[in-house]
């Protein structure tokens, strides 16, 4: 019988960790549409995920406009919508939501507000321009405006 060495017995034990531990968040369905879950339990304050896209100027956000454009400042913007950015299926909640975006040197970082339960819902507030622009006109969908979302 050939001895496992302590290298490959503990190169066995870091992949079967890796496999076993669940995402921090993942996408699937939700009452908005698609929606960014907790596959874990996630402490308030913890730095959850990164918005990423493309950096684009005020004025390039301008002629492309779309849902998924975040301001950083009067001059840039993140381009949002490519499908790798998880962090854009976090749906809006009117009031405050369990999380929170935070910018970070020109880097948007979404931040837990609350303790958020494994399986509960992402949500932030997107802000007034976006809601009268993007979500009044189709009706809020978020759970403090429609009871039926809870």
């Amino acid at each position: 019988m050939k001895a496992i060495s302590y290298e490959m017995t503990f190169f066995v034990h870091l992949v079967l960790l890796i496999r076993m531990k669940k995402p921090l968040v993942h996408v699937k369905k939700s009452k908005a549409g698609m929606g960014l879950f907790a596959g874990q339990d996630i402490p308030k304050d913890t730095k959850i995920i990164e918005y990423i896209g493309e950096k684009i100027t005020d004025a390039e956000a301008q002629k492309r406009g779309g849902q998924y454009l975040f301001e950083i400042n009067s001059k840039w913007t993140i381009d949002g919508s490519p499908r790798y950015n998880k962090a854009r299926y976090i749906n809006h909640q009117c009031g405050q939501g369990n999380c929170d975006a935070l910018n970070v040197r020109d880097h948007i970082f979404i931040y837990a507000f609350t303790n958020i339960k494994e399986g509960e819902e992402l949500t932030y507030n997107y802000g007034e321009e976006f809601f009268d622009e993007h979500i009044k006109p189709k009706g809020c969908k978020c759970k403090n405006c429609n009871p039926e979302a809870k």
